[in-house]
């Protein structure tokens, strides 16, 4: 597997991780129930989960903003980066786990959440000095000068060279040379490279 499958797998992980723990601490995690004397009927009370743990979705957002982080940073940086996803994760599900809530599915739910964000940091934390830095297959060359490497220039096709493209029976000379480093000299210049 690449790194850059990598990554994406482990930013992904994040994202599906801290947006299920979010989900999950929006509903009712608590249900109390209390007696008052007659004729009035017991007063029901909801808690969600961010009232009875507010730190849990604060860690959710802080693992939001982490799997950004991933996509932005580079060797040692990534990996502390991964290092705080881990423990917001572990934060997440220890929140989640310890909190009374009987008869609830949510704290499980968010506590799952927060497992999956702690093991792609720890993921993140161990294997992403390895991986490439976002937009790193773009940097190479100048801007516009020779060299460069881009998706548009990728998708130019080789027509051969000028001295072929003369006699090619197409009308092509040298100054109509379609090389990646002449359009991108003539981008420079502020022309047209196709000549429309």
């Amino acid at each position: 597997m690449t790194g850059r499958r990598e990554l994406t797998i482990v930013v992904v992980a994040c994202l599906a991780g801290a947006g299920l723990a979010l989900l999950a601490t929006r509903q009712t995690w608590l249900v109390t129930v209390t007696e008052r004397p007659a004729p009035f009927p017991a007063e029901r009370t909801e808690s969600t989960g961010a009232a009875l743990r507010a730190w849990v979705p604060a860690l959710a957002w802080t693992a939001l903003a982490g799997a950004g982080a991933l996509l932005a940073t580079r060797a040692a940086l990534r990996r502390l980066v991964g290092g705080l996803l881990a423990l917001a994760g572990a934060g997440i599900a220890a929140g989640a786990l310890t909190t009374a809530a009987p008869a609830a599915g949510w704290p499980a739910v968010a506590a799952t959440g927060g497992l999956i964000v702690a093991l792609a940091g720890a993921a993140a934390a161990v294997r992403g000095g390895r991986w490439s830095a976002m937009g790193s297959r773009y940097e190479r060359g100048s801007r516009y000068g020779r060299g460069r490497q881009g998706p548009a220039a990728a998708t130019v096709p080789d027509t051969g060279t000028p001295a072929d493209r003369g006699t090619s029976g197409r009308g092509r000379t040298p100054e109509h040379d379609e090389s990646p480093e002449r359009l991108w000299d003539a981008l420079d210049r502020g022309e047209d490279p196709t000549g429309r």
